[in-house]
């Protein structure tokens, strides 16, 4: 460990990589939205720590097209 204060294109040159995280890239979308049937969607992207949330995520967020705050579930 001790090229851990290495400039970082000296790290690249002596092929140390930094550890690849568990925050992974989420969509989320509108759940009353895909309900009424109206055209477009309303999706939000987002990371998340899947060590510490496994579980799908449920957040609020500003729908634009029905102009209003809706839940917004975790898709794929």
């Amino acid at each position: 460990m001790k090229y851990l204060f290495l400039r970082p294109y000296l790290q690249r040159q002596l092929g140390i990589m930094a550890k690849k995280g568990n925050r992974v890239q989420v969509i989320l979308e509108c759940t009353e939205h895909k309900e009424s049937g109206m055209p477009g969607t309303s999706r939000y992207i987002t990371t998340k720590n899947r060590k510490n949330t496994p579980d799908r995520i449920e957040l609020k967020k500003y729908n634009p097209i029905l102009r209003k705050m809706t839940v917004h579930k975790e898709i794929k």
